[in-house]
């Protein structure tokens, strides 16, 4: 194994035919493409693919092709986009944990070293690496490990394998080495586009992220809408919390929060807040039975999942809150430190509604207007309460379970 920048440039005047071989131009115009407005609009499939393609037509003998990409993501470290002639893009999304399934390999010690590595089928003092997923039982002889080094932030890794026995000569690993600051920026590009969504997607939602990005950032920009709202409350925090250790709440929290959000996301529904240990969320709809029923099945999936759920020996027990009505949708806050959020009465509702469900030991209530809008069947009034803060009493209702 050989570090890349030990080996002698290509030169010399003997060696300019051979480059002349390579077909100069044709190397010129697969950097203009990687900075192109065509490779910009390319998704990480299809960059890899069309990269693969080009180098192969270019005369370099790539048989194997990979990107690894590495992002900020609560669950996933990276993605890896591995591409070979004739066959679809394999898409593999590396958990923070599987990094140790690349520890001790070559990949991990050219991220170290900031170099790239030229590396054999042989035991080496860098690793193996024929076990790794993407490259096991493709008979490639060797690989030329390539980090795509920020400014800042994580490294990412190209990878060009080859079967050709003797593997890449220096003037294709100079070629190679000359698409790499192109390859490095295209990538660098897509890497901090998906670090953007995953957070915004991650601690403020897919909607209000799509908001931000569209450009709706100004305090007091705030447009109505009609949604159901669904309030989801843990019941008996405060004491759990205060006889529990902190790691226990902790764990008791998100594993409550993973029967909570699944399934308000998969009914198409945006968690607002996580307010301690109770849930906010909206569901959006183009008519209102529509969003309604969406909200109630995610309710009723809630209820079904936390049934005879345990944590460390300690069950739990919810309290759902339905509505239906008008919100706004917006901006709040101060100078540059601003919160998307939705105020309004009905936001007001939802709240007293969970208080009566605290207070009557509920497991869902549901609000005349939601009652009305989702026409439901299988529903009993529980009669009239004063909400407080407001002057008319409601009728609330219940499913008949």
């Amino acid at each position: 194994m050989t570090l890349l920048h030990d080996m002698p440039k290509i030169v010399s005047v003997n060696s300019r035919s051979a480059r002349d071989g390579m077909n100069t131009a044709a190397t010129l115009s697969l950097v203009e493409w990687l900075t192109g407005d065509e490779c910009h609009a390319l998704d990480e499939a299809s960059l890899v693919a069309g990269l693969g393609r080009r180098l192969q037509a270019l005369g370099l003998p790539v048989d194997r092709l990979s990107l690894h990409l590495t992002t900020l993501h609560p669950e996933f470290v990276g993605r890896t986009f591995a591409w070979a002639p004739g066959e679809p893009v394999e898409i593999h999304d590396r958990e923070h944990g599987t990094r140790l399934a690349f520890a001790n390999t070559p990949l991990l010690k050219a991220q170290g070293m900031r170099e790239p590595l030229i590396v054999g089928p042989g035991d080496s003092p860098y690793g193996p690496w024929q076990h790794i997923d993407i490259f096991s039982g493709r008979g490639l002889v060797q690989l030329m490990i390539a980090p795509l080094c920020n400014a800042d932030g994580p490294i990412s890794t190209a990878v060009f394998g080859t079967h050709r026995p003797g593997g890449f000569t220096p003037v294709e690993q100079e070629v190679l080495e000359r698409i790499l600051p192109a390859l490095r920026n295209t990538c660098e590009l897509r890497v901090l586009r998906q670090c953007e969504l995953s957070l915004l997607d991650t601690y403020i939602g897919p909607m209000t992220a799509s908001r931000i990005l569209a450009g709706h950032i100004r305090r007091g920009e705030i447009e109505s809408m009609e949604a159901a709202l669904l309030l989801c409350d843990l019941r008996g925090f405060t004491e759990l919390s205060n006889r529990l250790a902190g790691a226990t709440v902790l764990g008791l929290l998100n594993a409550y929060f993973d029967k909570v959000v699944p399934a308000i996301s998969r009914e198409g529904g945006e968690v607002l807040k996580f307010m301690g240990d109770a849930v906010l969320a909206f569901f959006p709809g183009i008519d209102a039975a529509g969003a309604c029923n969406a909200a109630l099945s995610a309710a009723k999936t809630i209820l079904d999942e936390v049934d005879g759920f345990q944590y460390d020996g300690i069950g739990i027990k919810v309290g759902i809150a339905l509505h239906y009505g008008e919100v706004s949708y917006g901006n709040v806050g101060s100078g540059n430190r601003l919160d998307f959020t939705l105020i309004g009465p009905d936001v007001n509702v939802v709240s007293r509604i969970q208080s009566v469900c605290s207070e009557r030991g509920e497991a869902l209530l549901l609000s005349d207007a939601f009652y009305r809008q989702a026409e439901i069947k299988d529903a009993a009034s529980i009669g009239s309460h004063r909400l407080k803060g407001f002057a008319e009493p409601m009728e609330l209702f219940t499913l008949i379970r």
